[in-house]
């Protein structure tokens, strides 16, 4: 099995390919080994010392990192994804399959519906893509008096560069296409 690494945006956090499917539906992170229970791999990530989070995406993980250098940890981040997906086990415990993308409940005005369903389609096709590519996600949170809420997951969860993305990218691409967005912030 060949893993490859992308460098992401963050410099604490680094992108693993491992060639398989990780995620088939969704998305899941983990921000401490305490909630991690969900994963047996992000259990086994979060033994590594200095490992503080955890992003599975379709075709990727991202690990984010405190302290350590990654020529330090990522033999042993390698080493770890190797001998899970080489084991068969799965990436989810079963229990926790179906709730491995829970944001929160969304919130917006019941007349807001088409600007939602319009907001949603744009980052669905042209924010969470690229994105992805950079080892993270944008997800929809809320939309209210104009202000649009997004999660920021995996590596742009405290990016040095996320609120450039989201000031310059998001919003300008927003705007662009839907004049009621004014402003967007994430959550």
């Amino acid at each position: 099995m060949f893993i490859q690494t992308e460098a992401t945006p963050n410099p604490a956090t680094l992108k693993f390919l491992p060639g398989k499917v990780v995620m088939e539906t969704g998305t899941a992170e983990f921000r401490d080994a305490e909630g991690a229970s969900a994963s047996p791999l992000a259990v086994r990530l979060f033994d590594i010392p200095g490992v503080t989070g955890v992003f599975f995406g379709y075709d990727f993980i991202t690990v984010t990192k405190d302290g350590p250098e990654w020529q330090h940890l990522k033999p042993a981040i390698l080493g770890t994804i190797m001998e899970h997906f080489m084991s068969g086990a799965k990436v989810m415990a079963a229990s926790a399959a179906s709730a491995n993308d829970a944001d929160g409940e969304e919130f917006f005005d019941a007349g807001d519906e088409t600007i939602v369903a319009t907001i949603k389609e744009l980052l669905e096709t042209r924010v969470r893509p690229a994105v992805a590519q950079d080892g993270g996600d944008i997800t929809f949170r809320g939309f209210k008096n104009g202000k649009v809420y997004l999660n920021m997951k995996g590596a742009c969860s405290g990016c040095p560069s996320s609120t450039a993305t989201l000031k310059h990218g998001v919003q300008n691409l927003l705007r662009h296409f839907i004049p009621e967005v004014q402003e967007v912030e994430a959550v």
